[in-house]
């Protein structure tokens, strides 16, 4: 046989070399044939063609492909981050779209949003890029004729629904919503007020919905200089929908309100950043709303769709507390996550909480649930471990107790005189009640943002009810939309200021201490603070290392309904940071939660362990997760090594 031509010879090595991958040409004719991949199934489309952008010459090939393996096993690696969104990217890919015959190719900037956010997800878990999720090989410009590949996954979002006729947009329904009919609530009224709200997403559940936020402010998006911020959160259990409805017809009330002139509602949104996240774990809803209203029993959809109950997923402070309140000169504020906390399953939905409160100034916060008709306060937990009930305070329990009553004694229900009603147990305690002295748990979401945050947290039960029938929801809505107004409007109470340096430059993480209350507030980057109080005299002090200390007496009047203004000016000491409390130690280069840091400026967040375990020896062994792939296919995927 002869030699092959030279130029032949040419072509076959560089066809070689460029492997992983080879160029595709998505012009050229294709026969489409039917889209069989089990990974792929929720693809947006239903025909794909071979062969593939990859070189795999049917489905066979993909299947045992390492590339396809990865796509099948990426939200376990990735512990639900992204998801399904890289998997769905990677199927545009894996099974290219095939239609009338050709082959269409995904959107570049689609891709290229997706590595920007999930980026630090692989870093986490020390592995590379995958090689066919190149933006630039594999993907072609808008103008080029692409197409969204996660269009599926937003379908029906932005379509707008049509009211019916006659109705005016200020009209509430008050039904069920889907997870698509609230994304488009919230969408549309954000796009009514545009001018002072606006939607985001604190990230995806395991299952891939958005955490879809709605924002009120006269500057969405933006933190202004000692402007509170709040945030009101429902449906943390899926089955207790009560508090994901209050949310979106409050979303609804704030927007109309504020556009037909309501002076309370404008001077609302004018001095306060409102945080509404109706959902926060929309795949236990949809099991619990498969059954229906009536019909859903007490559990089914409270976990999310790893079967975890988010309201015990967030770190155990509460216990670290206990053991540092018997020491002085240790603070026991601003504790940080521990280790051994992330070597456990941690949920997307909860990460993505951790997250949002580490990047937002939250100064106040209510959780909305169901199953009774109470307002709880921290401690959560109960301060001997093996009481169940126990009173158990923390140093700020007559502020939690203003905050509590604030719900509670605007609520009709919550003051109906009757014990024969829900929640009629808790009338002589004027419908509040610590925590722990109900029932303890630890895990749970307000003593994780007392402990580790600026954030006083209450927990409101809406009723004995988990899942109320559609007629119920009006009536339940008129006793709580006041309730809900009141106690945002209570973040106004206490002091508030700005620390700064002589020369007018802010402080950011200075601490504020009340004398007689054990528990600090740190400033924000701007130097701005609020420290919640109750009436009365207090001795406030700023600090922050390489200051002195400067105290302040406050007299907060009885019926004072704004917060007094209180800035402080530090002087720097002459030689390093003095009479300055010390705090935990805190070491380790890495913040798991991907966000700024909460704690004060010169300490680093506490380390993912997962992330340290995971990174090669200095002996150039290979990632954890090195060997689960060479024992399922026979190529090596070398091109998911980072070193």
């Amino acid at each position: 046989m002869p030699p092959p031509p030279p130029l032949l010879l040419l072509a076959v090595l560089v066809a070689a070399a460029a492997r992983p991958g080879c160029e595709f040409d998505g012009s050229l004719a294709a026969t489409c044939v039917d889209l069989q991949l089990r990974t792929c199934s929720d693809a947006a489309y239903n025909h794909t063609t071979f062969p593939t952008p990859l070189q795999h010459r049917s489905r066979e090939a993909v299947e045992t492909s390492s590339e396809y393996i990865l796509l099948s096993v990426l939200h376990q690696l990735l512990e639900g981050q992204c998801n399904p969104d890289l998997r769905l990217l990677g199927c545009a890919v894996l099974a290219p779209r095939c239609e009338g015959g050709r082959v269409r190719r995904p959107c570049r900037h689609v891709c290229e949003g997706l590595r920007e956010a999930c980026q630090p997800a692989f870093d986490a878990i020390d592995m590379a890029w995958p090689y066919f999720l190149d933006c630039h090989r594999y993907f072609k410009r808008e103008d080029e004729g692409c197409y969204d590949p996660l269009e599926k996954l937003r379908g029906g979002l932005e379509a707008d629904e049509v009211l019916p006729s006659g109705l005016p947009p200020t009209f509430i329904r008050f039904s069920h919503h889907s997870y698509a009919q609230m994304a488009r609530v919230l969408r549309r009224t954000a796009a009514r007020c545009a001018h002072v709200a606006r939607t985001y997403s604190i990230g995806r559940s395991f299952d891939g919905r958005d955490l879809l936020v709605i924002e009120f402010s006269s500057r969405p998006g933006q933190h202004e200089l000692m402007e509170p911020e709040v945030k009101l959160i429902g449906n943390i259990h899926g089955n207790e929908v009560a508090g994901r409805e209050m949310l979106i017809y409050l979303t609804q009330y704030l927007c109309s309100e504020y556009l037909l002139g309501n002076p309370r509602i404008q001077r609302l949104l004018n001095t306060t950043r409102i945080h509404l996240l109706p959902s926060m774990n929309p795949d236990g809803y949809e099991v619990a709303a498969a059954e229906g209203a009536g019909y859903n029993g007490w559990t089914s959809g409270r976990q999310n769709a790893q079967n975890l109950d988010l309201n015990r997923n967030f770190p155990d402070l509460t216990s670290e507390y206990y053991r540092l309140a018997g020491t002085r000169s240790v603070r026991s504020d601003h504790i940080p996550i521990p280790e051994h906390y992330w070597w456990g399953k941690v949920a997307p939905e909860t990460k993505a909480i951790m997250k949002w409160m580490q990047t937002i100034p939250f100064v106040l916060s209510a959780s909305l649930h169901g199953g009774d008709l109470v307002v709880s306060y921290p401690f959560d937990f109960s301060k001997h471990p093996q009481e169940e009930k126990m009173f158990s305070p923390t140093p700020d329990e007559k502020t939690f107790k203003l905050l509590s009553r604030a719900y509670a004694e605007v609520h009709p229900m919550m003051m109906d005189r009757s014990e024969n009603r829900c929640g009629g147990n808790f009338l002589k305690r004027g419908s509040i009640i610590n925590g722990a002295d109900w029932y303890s748990f630890t895990g749970g979401m307000s003593d994780f943002n007392y402990l580790h945050t600026n954030c006083f947290e209450i927990t409101v039960e809406l009723g004995c009810v988990k899942f109320p029938p559609e007629e119920a929801l009006y009536t339940i809505w008129q006793h709580n939309k006041e309730s809900l107004l009141n106690f945002v409007e209570t973040v106004h109470r206490g002091i508030k200021g700005v620390v700064m340096d002589k020369y007018g430059k802010p402080v950011k993480n200075a601490r504020i201490l009340v004398k007689g209350i054990r528990h600090d507030i740190t400033t924000a980057p701007d130097g701005d603070y609020w420290r919640l109080l109750p009436p009365g005299t207090h001795i406030v002090i700023a600090q922050a290392p390489g200051y002195a200390r400067l105290i302040k007496k406050v007299i907060i009047p009885a019926r004072m309904k704004r917060a007094g203004r209180v800035d402080f000016i530090l002087q720097p000491l002459g030689v390093g940071p003095k009479n300055f409390l010390p705090g935990l130690r805190r070491t380790g280069p890495h913040d798991p939660l991907g966000g700024a840091s909460p704690l004060g400026e010169g300490t680093e967040p506490n380390p993912d362990p997962l992330r340290a375990r995971r990174q090669p020896s200095a002996g150039g062994s290979k990632p954890w997760w090195w060997s689960y792939f060479t024992s399922l296919s026979a190529h090596r995927p070398r091109w998911l090594l980072k070193y």
